[in-house]
C-alpha cells in the first residue's frame, strides 16, 4: 500500500498583487487647490533567500533614507514603503535624468511560519534587509480527557 503523498505547505512569504508602477498623484492635505506633480510608484526588485533562522529580504531602494522608510506588519502583510525626493538643488536646472523620483511600495503576506514580533531590518547604502525569523513550533502535547 503506497503512503499519501504528503500535503504541501503554504509559501512563509507570498507577494501580494497591491503593486504597481503607474505614475500616482501626491496627496496634499494643506492646501488641495495649489497643482500637485504626479509622483511614480516603484516596486523595488526584491531577492528573497533562506537562511538558518528564516526568510530574509533584500530590496534595492536606491535613494531612500531611514526618515523615508517605513516598514509595516499588520494582518500577516508586511509592507515596505519608501520615498525618494529629487536631490536637486532649488536654483538648479535639470539637463538630463535618469534616475526617477517618487515612491517605492511592496507588500508580501506571511505565513504563520514567520515570528512577526522578532522581525528586523536595516538600510545600508539603498540595500533593505529584512530578516523573517521562523516562529518556534509548539511541541505536541497530549491533553488529559476528564469525566462530567
Amino acid at each position: 500500500m503506497s503512503e499519501p503523498e504528503p500535503t504541501p505547505s503554504p509559501p512563509v512569504l507570498s507577494p501580494s498583487t497591491v503593486m504597481t508602477t503607474q505614475p500616482v498623484p501626491a496627496q496634499v492635505q494643506t492646501q488641495p487647490q495649489v497643482p500637485v506633480p504626479d509622483r511614480s510608484v516603484f516596486m523595488p526588485p526584491i531577492d528573497i533567500y533562506d537562511s538558518e533562522e528564516g526568510l530574509v529580504l533584500l530590496a534595492d531602494l536606491p535613494g531612500v533614507t531611514l526618515e523615508s522608510l517605513e516598514i509595516q506588519v499588520q494582518d500577516n502583510r508586511l509592507t515596505l514603503f519608501g520615498r525618494v525626493n529629487p536631490s536637486l538643488p532649488a536654483e538648479a536646472r535639470m539637463l538630463h535624468q535618469e534616475f526617477e523620483w517618487g515612491d517605492f511600495l511592496r507588500s508580501f503576506i506571511l505565513s504563520d511560519e514567520v515570528d512577526h514580533d522578532r522581525i528586523t531590518a536595516k538600510l545600508n547604502h539603498g540595500v533593505l534587509e529584512v530578516v523573517l525569523p521562523r516562529a518556534t513550533k509548539t511541541a505536541p502535547r497530549r491533553i488529559q480527557v476528564n469525566k462530567e
